[in-house]
């Protein structure tokens, strides 16, 4: 074991593997070093290491320095907020976040909900004044192993990155959203997506990486495709919603509105949609603060036999696994969350793989705040 403070070779590219509870051991000091409680610190790293585990590292550690210490760092994110119960209903609630950090308090959200939806057989927590909370389907699917369905749907407050379709002004964000169910002994059915046609991050990560992106990611102020990643953040592109390039850009458009009716428009949280919008040029305007969430869980054992809501499940992904692949299909027919799990499974026995340019930034972290560095192994 060593600690990395330089990245081996030239290779930019360069995998390092890190022992998992290394990772969260070194996430957690660094968000206590800035003032989170221990267990909100702790239950905030976990959230945000799911990412790099589960092989969504746009959503990962390389977000500690670019949003979440950032967020910290100029206030906009509160470490000892404590949210306020506006009003409560048993099955819904309306929670004022007060600037929480997003990563601990949208899982706090969901428990909530679980918690009533175990009274009441669901459990609606709608939330405002929240911040960003990375990946929506670790925190959606918190509540699988109660048995539960979870939803959770987060708008972008006051960000707006993309145009309505043949709108000249961006409206919306990236608009992510997320519904999770047990599967029995197998791993949890989770649907983790933006409503465009990737979020922001993936489009940045290529961009770091050097590598183009396929059309119908961006487009030019002319409709045209661009496989430039970086054409982004120079003003030359706009971001696509779900959809676009096969006519159907309207059913990733209407996603996105309906995350913004619940989770912005229902609590009273940040909306994109507002007339000050309408004085953009069509690039991103606004900032994401007064972020909404809403965070469902549904109990089904309160409806009907426990045994056979788990048989169902059971009988239904295990349907899609065996499903005969097609001609040419490379590996098994699996349904969203199998290979999640299995990357995660597989980061916490072998490491996590992180990029050592990475690595090298999170050293910086350490000596920034004080806390122990990272210790690695070097994958040959």
């Amino acid at each position: 074991m060593s600690t990395v403070t330089s990245a081996p070779g030239s290779a930019a590219t360069r995998t390092v593997r890190v022992p998992y509870a290394e990772l969260l051991r070194f996430t957690t000091d660094v968000f206590t070093a800035n003032h989170l409680p221990p267990e909100r610190a702790e239950l905030a790293a976990e959230a945000l290491c799911y990412g790099d585990a589960a092989g969504m590292d746009s959503h990962g550690l390389v977000n500690l320095t670019r949003l979440y210490l950032p967020l910290l760092a100029e206030g906009r994110a509160d470490p000892l907020a404590e949210p306020v119960m506006v009003a409560d209903r048993g099955a819904a609630v309306l929670v004022d976040a007060g600037n929480a950090l997003g990563l601990w308090q949208a899982g706090a959200a969901m428990e909530l909900a679980a918690e009533r939806a175990a009274r009441f057989g669901i459990g609606l927590v709608s939330v405002r004044r929240a911040t960003h909370f990375g990946c929506a389907g670790h925190h959606a699917a918190r509540v699988t192993g109660r048995g539960m369905i979870g939803l959770l749907a987060s708008n972008c407050g006051r960000q707006r990155i993309a145009r309505p379709p043949g709108g000249a002004v961006a409206l919306l964000g990236t608009n992510p959203w997320s519904v999770a169910a047990p599967a029995g002994e197998l791993p949890p059915y989770v649907l983790d997506m933006s409503t465009t046609a990737v979020p922001t991050g993936r489009v940045r990560a290529a961009a770091r990486a050097g590598r183009p992106i396929p059309e119908g990611w961006l487009a030019d102020e002319d409709g045209r495709p661009v496989t430039d990643p970086a054409a982004f953040d120079r003003g030359e592109a706009h971001l696509l919603w779900l959809g676009s390039g096969s006519g159907a850009e309207f059913k990733g458009f209407g996603l996105g509105l309906m995350v913004e009716v619940l989770a912005a428009m229902l609590p009273g949280a940040g909306l994109g949609p507002e007339p000050a919008a309408l004085d953009g040029d069509g690039g991103p305007t606004g900032r994401d603060d007064d972020i909404g969430l809403f965070a469902l869980a549904i109990a089904p054992a309160t409806l009907r036999d426990p045994v056979q809501v788990a048989e169902d499940a059971r009988r239904l992904f295990s349907t899609v696994l065996d499903c005969p692949p097609a001609g040419g299909q490379v590996g098994p027919v699996v349904y969203p969350g199998w290979h999640e799990a299995r990357r995660t499974a597989e980061a916490h026995r072998d490491g996590v793989p992180l990029a050592a340019p990475l690595l090298v930034e999170l050293a910086a972290v350490a000596q920034q705040f004080g806390v122990r560095p990272i210790a690695v192994e070097v994958a040959e």
